[in-house]
């Protein structure tokens, strides 16, 4: 494709990487992916539609079959206080979903600009970023995450601070990586050459080369953010009670894990299967979108 401007960046990625494109490569090429397309998409319509299918509210209490297992009433069975566990998992998936989105949202765009900025400008300011990662990447990220929320307390605000301050310096290292690459590049030299500001190229030449390895990396970061909130809650430093969240069922349900192991066992699937399934997609997007794997 023929550039009609020299201000214009040339993505150094083909064609296919449009979103039908994309999702062509992956439907002919990786079944996997596309199946964990799937499962995400059940998760996010269960999220969504979460008021319409089931009959009862998340806190709704029922006494009388507390703890009472697989019934008509209550096809997973109902928690302690007699909660249904399927409406619970349901209201969970939107706390799993956002915990999983919005701090990887917040992060990588973090991480992108200071990477992007580390990477072109190099000398002192590379220096003191990369420093800075360092530093965040030194405390092993659990430890960190647990030392913030009990610093803020619970609250799905402080843990969407939490996990972000937690993962933007991978997120950093990775872009500054690509941008040390493409600040060579023969078009960033012609921007330079012509008197482009520094502003510009960063954002219009070497940030849309870098969104296809973001977009990967926003794919396998989500399921870390899952699981990192499911941790919390577990330990009890996530979510605030009543709110339903997987991590905090599966703390409740290990009390009754010998009577009633569904309290644990659907909650640990559900995390499982989502984890599993951005997982699985970022591994196709990965092979889709990298051009090394596309000449072979």
């Amino acid at each position: 494709m023929e550039k009609k401007n020299i201000m214009d960046a040339p993505v150094l990625y083909d064609e296919q990487n449009t979103f039908r494109g994309v999702m062509k490569r992956l439907f002919r090429e990786n079944k996997l992916a596309i199946l964990s397309l799937v499962i995400i998409a059940i998760f996010v319509i269960g999220a969504v539609f979460a008021p319409w299918l089931t009959p009862y509210g998340y806190e709704d209490i029922d006494p009388i079959n507390r703890l009472s297992g697989l019934s008509k009433e209550h096809p997973l069975g109902a928690d302690e206080l007699g909660r249904d566990v399927l409406t619970r998992l349901l209201y969970g998936s939107r706390i799993s979903l956002l915990v999983g989105i919005v701090p990887t949202i917040i992060s990588m765009l973090a991480g992108a600009v200071l990477g992007i900025v580390a990477g072109y400008m190099g000398g002192r300011v590379d220096s003191v970023i990369m420093r800075l990662a360092d530093i965040m990447l030194a405390f092993p990220s659990m430890l960190l995450a647990m030392v913030i929320m009990y610093t803020l307390g619970d609250g799905i605000i402080n843990i969407f601070l939490a996990l972000a301050l937690v993962n933007w310096a991978s997120v950093a290292r990775i872009v500054r990586a690509e941008t040390l690459k493409l600040r060579e590049a023969e078009f960033v030299e012609a921007a330079r050459s012509i008197g482009v500001s520094n502003f510009k190229i960063m954002w219009r030449h070497i940030m849309p080369n870098c969104i296809p390895s973001m977009i990967v990396l926003f794919t396998l970061n989500i399921p870390s953010a899952i699981l990192s909130e499911s941790s919390l809650s577990f330990l009890g430093l996530g979510i605030e009670k009543p709110m339903a969240s997987w991590g905090m069922m599966v703390n409740i349900g290990r009390q009754y894990l010998y009577n009633n192991p569904e309290l644990s066992l659907v909650p640990s699937i559900a995390i499982m299967l989502i984890v599993l399934a951005f997982n699985f997609l970022g591994d196709g997007l990965r092979d889709v979108l990298d051009p090394h794997l596309k000449k072979q």
